[in-house]
């Protein structure tokens, strides 16, 4: 056992060294503290319970805004399901609008947002854990919910903005129209997480320290998009042999908490970098500086009365 601990300590002192180690550890580290698997086991689970409110009304809402533009309107459609590889077609056809007339159609829509806005709240509560801002300095109720629906209009906007982008690049020559299509998504993907982390977040955060999370989580978005077409396939057909009609469901909450880590990630980075916590230490004591600084962060956190 003492080889072990010889061993890991020797490790433990190199890391510690190493930037290029160090920084990444903190990371994970930093998010081991703050109980990201939970808080992303959350986020798929309160995502999938609102994905599907939260789709009705935004085509609801698309039906009347490009009412004379029918093809725009399927446009939109086909961009939004292909946010969920494979999964998209089936979630497209199993999608209606909200039906009604006047008041009734008002109150179904009200209804029905307010049924999808716990993805909101939860990424909420997500982010001010690992910004680690105290329970009694966050935004009240009326604040958390105008920040949730800041953050649907952000999305239903980056959708509509990236269909225009699809058409753009569509009509681009060859290899020269699909690196300008990458481009602009990604840019339109970093654009997304940086507004989003700031209306999200708490407290007023420095854009700059905004950006590098952003950067590798719409970096991550696009290789997952790419990637999860054959992630889900090989995930689905092995799921339809035991669980049948089920298999979609369970891949698509497996598709949202990979999505929900992925922000999670992001955020943290932020976090690290903007805080210099790193190097952690893997084996405790001793505690490094930055060490100290998360724990008394994490206590911090939990303050409901000055």
């Amino acid at each position: 056992m003492k080889r072990i601990e010889r061993l890991l300590r020797a490790i433990d002192r190199f890391q510690q060294r190493h930037s290029v180690l160090g920084f990444p550890f903190g990371v994970l580290k930093k998010y081991g503290d703050d109980q990201g698997g939970k808080k992303a086991a959350l986020l798929a689970h309160y995502g999938f319970l609102s994905l599907f409110p939260l789709l009705l009304v935004f085509l609801t809402l698309l039906g009347y805004a490009l009412a004379n533009d029918p093809e725009l309107q399927q446009a939109v459609i086909d961009t939004l399901a292909r946010q969920f590889p494979v999964l998209g077609s089936q979630i497209e056809k199993s999608i209606s609008t909200i039906k009604g007339s006047g008041v009734a159609l008002v109150v179904g829509i009200l209804g029905t947002l307010w049924g999808g806005l716990g993805i909101t709240q939860s990424f909420q509560d997500a982010m001010n854990d690992i910004w680690n801002i105290p329970r009694r300095r966050r935004p009240n109720f009326w604040w958390r919910l105008a920040r949730g629906l800041g953050a649907l209009l952000l999305v239903g906007g980056e959708v509509v903005a990236a269909t225009v982008l699809a058409q753009q690049g569509v009509a681009g020559p060859g290899l020269l129209g699909r690196a300008d299509l990458l481009a602009g998504s990604f840019l339109l993907n970093l654009l997304l997480l940086v507004v989003l982390f700031q209306i999200l977040t708490g407290m007023t955060v420095r854009w700059r320290w905004l950006l590098p999370g952003a950067a590798v989580g719409a970096l991550g978005w696009s290789v997952l998009q790419s990637l999860g077409v054959a992630i889900v396939n090989r995930q689905l057909e092995q799921a339809n042999v035991v669980y049948g009609v089920f298999a979609v469901v369970i891949v698509l909450l497996g598709w949202l908490y990979l999505s929900c880590q992925l922000v999670l990630y992001a955020a943290e980075v932020n976090v690290v970098l903007a805080r210099r916590l790193w190097p952690r230490s893997m084996l405790q004591p001793p505690l490094t500086e930055p060490d100290r600084r998360v724990l008394t962060a994490l206590a911090r956190t939990e303050e409901r009365r000055p």
